[in-house]
């Protein structure tokens, strides 16, 4: 039993670095980029709040928690940059099974099977937790002038290619109102 409550308190230990990976996106009032747990946490919230009575938001608001853990490893990868897609989903995967590794067996097991449900949207839950996801930072960026759309010289047309396939797809409702957001940002033309 002790060696179970080490390994659970070595895990939480080393997530705690999670909060030292700085994402691109400014917090709501512009004063400073938010970190990686602040974006999970925030999820979490949008989860709790807007998940409907037909989707498990317990399960959706776990897999918001765990998604990003393997930034600490393998950092965060902006929407808008480029990347080596399969040597960033190497790392990712590498990361999962260091981080989630940490803990006993049957904890690993299940957080690394959410992880994964998530990465591969292969449930309503996990398509909805991606959808928002995507829909945080939109909403970031709407209010704070533009935040890494203007930062990066993103189109509204880029926007629409980024962010509504994923929102779209897991849930309709929010990538309408995020549509809106987005041609009132950019200057209210109809989406």
């Amino acid at each position: 039993m002790q060696d179970r409550l080490n390994r659970q308190l070595a895990f939480l230990t080393e997530i705690d670095a999670l909060k030292s990976v700085v994402r691109q996106s400014r917090i709501a009032d512009g004063s400073r980029r938010e970190n990686s747990a602040e974006h999970s946490w925030h999820l979490a919230m949008f989860a709790l709040i807007l998940a409907g009575d037909e989707l498990d938001a317990g399960k959706i608001i776990a897999m918001l928690l765990i998604h990003d853990i393997v930034e600490i490893d393998a950092g965060d990868a902006p929407i808008h940059g480029v990347h080596d897609t399969a040597a960033l989903e190497a790392a990712e995967r590498q990361a999962a099974d260091r981080l989630f590794g940490i803990l006993p067996t049957d904890q690993a097991t299940r957080l690394l099977s959410l992880w994964r449900e998530f990465e591969t949207a292969e449930s309503p839950e996990a398509r909805f937790a991606k959808s928002l996801d995507r829909l945080q930072p939109l909403l970031l960026n709407t209010l704070t002038g533009g935040g890494t759309w203007t930062e990066n010289s993103v189109s509204e047309q880029q926007v629409y290619e980024r962010y509504g396939p994923t929102i779209a797809g897991g849930s309709p409702l929010l990538w309408e109102h995020a549509r809106t957001l987005v041609a009132q940002h950019f200057g209210d033309r109809t989406p």
